[in-house]
């Protein structure tokens, strides 16, 4: 796919999650997605697959997450959106990078306040 059709696709992802469609959000990520959150606490680690990735996003629904983009860059098969995060009233900046490779996400790695992370879910 093309470096414009993976930032729509990520572009898209972001809204469905937002909106609460994990079957939206998941559409185009792969079945064997590497999902990896940094860090310390209880969701910092690597997730692979969808059944472990929707785990993952259960544990940070249940602290009313609001994810904004604040900009979005694209370079062929890499996508990063730095993003503001609101999370059970904690705040930070995040930067996410996201892998594409023929249309699906294949990976994905966050960086952001760990120490916020551990705050909110606890540690491992």
């Amino acid at each position: 796919m093309s470096e414009s059709e993976n930032l729509a696709s990520a572009k898209e992802g972001y809204e469905a999650f937002g909106r609460g469609d994990a079957e939206g959000a998941m559409k185009d990520i792969s079945d064997d997605i590497e999902w990896t959150v940094p860090g310390n606490s209880a969701i910092s680690g690597t997730h692979r697959g969808k059944e472990e990735l929707g785990a993952h996003w259960a544990q940070l629904a249940e602290k009313n997450p609001r994810i904004e983009v604040q900009h979005w860059l694209a370079d062929g098969d890499l996508v990063v959106a730095l993003t503001h995060v609101t999370l059970d009233g904690g705040e930070y900046d995040s930067a996410d990078v996201l892998t594409y490779r023929d249309g699906q996400l294949v990976k994905f790695q966050s960086a952001g306040d760990t120490a916020l992370s551990e705050q909110i879910f606890g540690s491992k």
